[in-house]
Parts: structure tokens; C-alpha cells; sequence
């Protein structure tokens, strides 16, 4: 029998029939411990059924599902949580969950294995172990709850579940009769440790589970990308409130002058925490005057002058989706003659880039990159650069016009920016320009960075911005003062 999305009944207790078990788990609500938010914990945070923000039990359950459906019968899948990091031998950084573990599985714990065994090509046809981490309560008291072996197969629907400390003695016998194995268990960089699921797969180990490994272990990534790529309504849903949350908080901060990059960090930080996001995406860039030309600049440190641009790429983090945002205004709150053109120049690009971003066009991001060059090209023709703009555009607009985004803000690196665009990609468009102080530009434009960025989801014949509360149009900008 395979496992079933969570039940949940009134009262305040769980009820959950686990693959494993013949009978119903009855847990009284106020003593549940777990080791990351629930419903049952945390309903300020989870609607009756998610196992994280925006996506259920069922959901996951049927991500196990399609990729079975990608995978030849006889074959087993093997995943590692993350491990966590440490930034000196005291301090640790928040754990960050591997993503396609977290995508198949909703669990966020470190030190978990997740194993699916595709037994027949029925859709139901296989088993999902998760190896956990037992629960302590004296570890427990120290570092936080777990949520254990019993979480493991009744919360989080695994078919058979056991205490991770038991991976090496029965892997095995998973393994015995797999025709093919597909993981991305990487040998550790120098001076890093291995993990446990490396010591028992490398080759040559002779440990029991190495031994009856087929000839070779394939990458599971690809199937992984493939499946991650076409976003759910649920996961668009999730991005759209990310983007819903940081759009605001960056329009917020257009509403003032600023003193210091550092801030408008800090600033940006706590209105998308409080907004309700679980913090922003990535590092932000946030940089006045000359730094806007530095495309990654994240030291955030500088004074800004009151003639100055002000460039801020960010984004907020809403149940492990993410959204992707630049915008760029003068601290006095008005444009200047040379800002403006500029800036009206880039938004035209940038505007006709998003317009493409459906599947009835039936480009890729290779081809937008490709519209956004020769668009800019022809704006700043306009505005008084050299002709022949295709000697000196990748000096002036040095990036590409956008990425994949999604669980993570370069999402599925390794799909091919050449594949068309379909129907729940998501990506963003970001074209910028980049002036130095050069003799062949006109001179009023030297030392002016900008970009503009959002993400959108793809549909059939038109986008969805997923990031339009940020505003970018000159006028919009300037009545924030007014």
C-alpha cells in the first residue's frame, strides 16, 4: 500500500496512515516536537495539509510519482539531505536544504537519506525510504527537536523509515536487486569530510553497499532539472508571494533619500521578514554611485551622495521559492535629463523582453538575450553612442538578459538556455548598461549603472510578472516622493 497524502483530524491530533504500518497514529497536538515548522506547530505558518508553505503532503507525493515516471523498473534513486556548514569551528550557518531532496521529500532536516525504489511501472509502483535521524531528547535540548523516525513515515509519508545510523546495514538490500542506481553523491572537495552516503557508494570501497552496485551511478540531476523546471501552480503561486512581498519592500524604499548602502540592506531586510517572507533570496546588491557598475557588488558599505543613482537587486524567500528584482532610482527622487534617457532607454528593452516571455513566441533565453542586445543597441544608436553598436554592446551590457528561478535563484543550472520556453518555466529578464568613463560614449552618461529586473512566469500566450509591485516606470518613481 503506498503512502497517502496526511490526514488531519479535529482536536488537535494527527492522524496518518504510514505505509509501514497497519494502524492509525494518534499524537496529541500540544506534545508534537518537529524539526521544522508544521501545521500542527506552526498554523500562522501552514495551511491543514502543507507539509512547507503553498505545498502539500499530496503534492510531494506525487513528485515521487512523476520521477518514477522517468526512471527505468529496477532502478533506485538515492538522495542526501545537506550537511550543515560551518563559517569558524563555533559558528554554524543555517542549514540550507539540498534541493532536490527537499523537492521530493518536504523534509529540512540535515543527516537524512531518502531512497525511492521503482518496483513495477504501475504509478505507484515504489518504495520511498527515508533514513532520519532519531530523535534525543538530551541532543534535543541542545540543538532543537527532531522530527524522528515515527515523523519520518507518518508526517512525511515515507513507505519504511528508519534511524539514518542504520543506512550502511540496510542499504544493502535495497541495492541487491537494483538493475540501475541514480544519485549525486560527489566525491568531497579537499579538506572537506565525506558524507556518509559517499563512504558507502564510493567505488572500490568494498564496504556491503558498494558491493552490489551496478557498473556505474548515474546522474540523477537531469531527471531532476527536467522536473523541477515546469513549475506547478502551487510553486508559481509561492514565487508570486515572494515577489509580491520584496516588490513592495524595494518601492518602500524609493519613498526616501538614504545615507549609507548599509541601511537600505537592513532596511530591505527587515520590511520582507516582517512582510512575511522567511528573509531575502541571496546576498542583495545594494549600491549608490559608482558601485551600480559593479554587477555583483554586495559589500553594501558605502556613503551616497545626494546626486546619485541607487541600484538594489534582491529578493524575498516564501516556502523555498524565490523571487529575483532590480530597480534602480536617483536618491533626490528625480531623474535627471541623462538618467531619464537612460533609463527610459533600458526600461524599452527591458519592457519588450517580458512582452516575449510566453510560449506562443516560441523563444529561449538564448534568443531574448539576443532581442535585448540588438534592442539596446538600437536605443542607445539613439541617444547618441556610436552606430555599429555590435563593436561595444557585451562591454556595456556584460550579463545575459536572464535565468532560470525557482526554488533557488539560478535555478536548474544545468538546462540549456537554448530549449524553448514553455508553459511553467519561470525566468527572469535583467537587461542592464553599464557606462565607464570611455571617450567613445557621450559624457554624460559616464559612470551610470543600471539594471532592470523581474521575474515572470511563462503561460501559453502571455506572462505573468511575478514581481510587479515593484514599480519602474519614471513617472511611477517619482510621484513615491510627491
Amino acid at each position: 500500500m503506498k503512502a497517502q497524502a496526511r490526514a488531519f483530524r479535529t482536536g488537535g491530533s494527527i492522524s496518518t496512515k504510514g505505509a509501514a504500518s497497519t494502524t492509525n497514529h494518534l499524537v496529541d497536538a500540544s506534545e508534537l516536537q518537529f524539526g521544522q515548522p508544521l501545521h500542527e506547530t506552526h498554523p500562522h505558518l501552514l495551511e491543514s495539509g502543507e507539509l512547507t508553505p503553498g505545498i502539500t503532503a499530496q503534492e510531494y507525493h506525487d513528485r515521487r510519482v512523476k520521477l518514477c515516471e522517468h526512471l527505468p523498473k529496477g532502478s533506485v534513486a538515492i538522495l542526501e539531505a545537506s550537511t550543515v556548514k560551518w563559517a569558524t569551528s563555533s559558528v554554524f550557518y543555517p542549514h540550507v536544504q539540498d534541493l532536490n531532496f527537499l523537492y521530493l521529500t518536504g523534509f529540512q532536516e540535515d543527516n537524512a537519506v531518502a531512497v525511492i525504489e521503482k518496483v513495477s511501472d504501475d504509478p505507484e509502483g515504489f518504495n520511498f525510504y527515508l533514513f532520519v535521524q532519531a530523535k534525543n531528547p538530551a541532543q534535543e535540548q541542545w540543538a532543537g527537536a527532531r522530527s524522528g523516525v515515527v515523523a519520518a513515515r507518518d508526517v512525511f509519508n515515507a513507505d519504511i523509515a528508519h534511524d539514518v545510523a542504520e543506512l550502511s546495514s540496510r542499504l544493502p538490500g535495497i541495492l541487491k536487486t537494483a538493475t540501475s542506481v541514480y544519485s549525486d553523491v560527489k566525491k568531497p572537495k579537499a579538506g572537506h569530510e565525506s558524507t556518509r552516503l559517499y563512504d558507502l557508494l564510493r567505488e572500490g570501497a568494498g564496504t556491503e553497499a558498494s558491493l552490489h552496485l551496478p557498473s556505474k551511478v548515474l546522474p540523477l540531476s537531469p531527471v531532476m532539472d527536467d522536473l523541477r523546471m515546469v513549475k506547478s501552480p502551487a510553486e508559481i503561486a509561492n514565487m508570486r508571494k515572494a515577489g509580491k512581498i520584496a516588490g513592495r519592500a524595494i518601492t518602500n524604499l524609493m519613498r526616501r533619500e538614504w545615507l549609507f548602502e548599509q541601511d537600505i540592506a537592513a532596511a530591505l531586510e527587515y520590511d520582507v521578514k516582517s512582510s512575511g517572507c522567511t528573509g531575502l533570496s541571496f546576498i542583495p546588491v545594494v549600491a549608490g554611485g559608482r558601485n551600480t557598475s559593479c554587477v555583483h557588488y554586495v559589500h553594501n558599505n558605502a556613503a551616497i551622495t545626494p546626486e546619485s543613482l541607487i541600484l538594489v537587486d534582491a529578493g524575498g524567500e516564501y516556502g523555498r521559492y524565490v523571487s529575483d528584482i532590480t530597480r534602480v532610482w536617483p536618491q533626490h527622487g528625480k531623474f535627471t535629463t541623462a538618467q531619464r534617457d537612460l533609463y527610459e532607454a533600458l526600461l524599452t528593452v527591458q519592457r519588450r523582453c517580458v512582452s516575449l516571455s510566453r510560449e506562443n513566441a516560441e523563444l529561449s533565453l538564448n534568443d531574448l538575450h539576443r532581442e535585448a542586445r540588438t534592442g539596446l543597441m538600437a536605443e542607445l544608436e539613439r541617444l547618441g553612442f556610436p552606430s555599429n553598436g555590435y563593436r561595444y554592446i557585451d562591454k556595456l551590457f556584460n550579463h545575459h538578459v536572464g535565468h532560470y528561478v525557482g526554488m533557488d535563484v539560478h535555478d536548474c543550472m544545468g538546462v540549456s538556455r537554448n530549449i524553448p520556453l514553455k508553459r511553467g518555466h519561470c525566468i527572469t529578464i535583467e537587461p542592464g548598461v553599464y557606462v565607464p568613463n570611455d571617450s567613445m560614449f557621450p559624457k554624460h552618461f559616464h559612470g551610470m549603472g543600471m539594471r532592470i529586473e523581474d521575474s515572470v512566469a511563462i503561460d501559453a500566450e502571455s506572462v505573468i510578472n511575478l514581481t510587479v509591485e515593484a514599480v519602474k516606470e519614471v513617472a511611477d518613481i517619482e510621484n513615491l516622493r510627491e
